[in-house]
C-alpha cells in the first residue's frame, strides 16, 4: 500500500470512528470497523476484540476471520495468553514469536502449535483512567515484531474506540457503560447465530457468511445485529442474500420478508 493511500485510508479510519461519539451508535459496527481496520492499516493477518461484561469476564466481540476468533477462544480457554495478560494488566503485550513462550502460557502455547494459523501476537489494551475494558489483538502468521509505528497507530485506534464505548458524560462520572458492553456481547451471539443459518442456506463458509451478513445490512442500512436476528427468525428473504452475495443491493421490500 502507498504512502498517500493509506494516509487516505488512516483518515477515513478515524472519521468513521469519530462518527461513533455522536448518540444511538451501532457499537458492535463499532467495533467490527476497528479490527477492520487494524487489519487493512497494521502490519497484521488478522484482528481480533475481547471486552470484558458486566462481571468483568472477557468476551469475543469482534474479529475479521474464523483464525482470529479461534485464536481468542483459546486464550479464554486456557485462561492464559498475551491477550488475557494485556487486559489483566492494561498495558501492550508484544510477543514476536509464541513458540519461544511454551512456560509463559504453557496451555495456550499448545494449543496454537496444533493449530498453526499464526506465530505471533501484539495485544494493546482498550483502556480508562489505567483500568483496561478489553484488548484489541493483532495476529500475524509469520514470527516478527510489529513495527513501532503500527503499535502506536493500533493504541490510537483502540483509544479511539474505548471513547465511543465509553461516551464523555459517562467518563465524566467515572463510569464504564457496562450497558452499552452487553448490549454488544448480546448482538455478537446474534450474529454468530446468524452465521451459522447463512452458511447452511448459502453453502458457504462462517468468514463468507459473515461477509455476506454485513454487505446486506450496509446495503439496507441497517443495524447489523438488527440483521442478524432477522436471518435467524427467517424474516429476510433469501434472494435478497443471495443478491447482497453478488454485491447487489437489496430493495425496500426485501427486508421483514419472511424467508423462504
Amino acid at each position: 500500500m502507498g504512502g498517500s493511500e493509506r494516509e487516505q485510508q488512516l483518515s477515513r479510519a478515524f472519521v468513521a470512528l469519530a462518527d461513533t461519539l455522536v448518540a444511538d451508535y451501532d457499537v458492535i459496527a463499532l467495533l467490527d470497523q476497528l479490527v477492520g481496520h487494524c487489519a487493512t492499516l497494521l502490519d497484521a493477518d488478522a484482528a481480533g476484540l475481547l471486552l470484558a461484561d458486566s462481571r468483568r469476564e472477557l468476551r469475543v466481540v469482534a474479529a475479521t476471520s474464523e483464525d482470529a476468533e479461534l485464536m481468542e477462544l483459546l486464550q479464554l480457554q486456557a485462561d492464559e495468553g498475551p491477550c488475557l495478560e494485556c487486559y489483566r494488566t492494561a498495558a501492550p503485550v508484544s510477543v514476536a514469536d509464541l513458540a519461544d513462550t511454551p512456560t509463559r502460557w504453557p496451555v495456550f502455547c499448545a494449543a496454537v502449535e496444533d493449530v498453526g494459523a499464526f506465530r505471533s501476537v501484539h495485544a494493546l489494551p482498550l483502556r480508562l483512567r489505567g483500568e483496561a475494558i478489553g484488548a484489541l489483538n493483532l495476529f500475524r502468521a509469520a514470527p516478527g515484531p510489529l513495527p513501532g509505528a503500527d503499535l502506536a497507530l493500533g493504541q490510537a485506534l483502540a483509544d479511539v474506540a474505548t471513547i465511543g464505548i465509553l461516551q464523555e458524560r459517562a467518563i465524566r462520572r467515572g463510569e464504564v457503560l457496562t450497558e452499552q458492553l452487553q448490549v454488544a456481547l448480546n448482538s455478537r451471539v446474534a450474529i454468530e447465530q446468524a452465521k451459522g443459518v447463512l452458511a447452511q442456506l448459502l453453502d458457504m463458509g462462517m468468514d463468507e457468511a459473515f461477509d455476506v451478513l454485513r454487505r446486506y445490512a450496509r446495503q439496507a442500512n441497517l443495524r447489523l445485529a438488527d440483521v442478524a436476528r432477522a436471518v435467524v427468525s427467517r424474516e429476510v428473504d433469501g434472494d435478497a442474500l443471495l443478491a447482497a452475495r453478488r454485491g447487489r443491493g437489496p430493495q425496500p421490500s426485501e427486508h421483514g420478508r419472511r424467508g423462504r
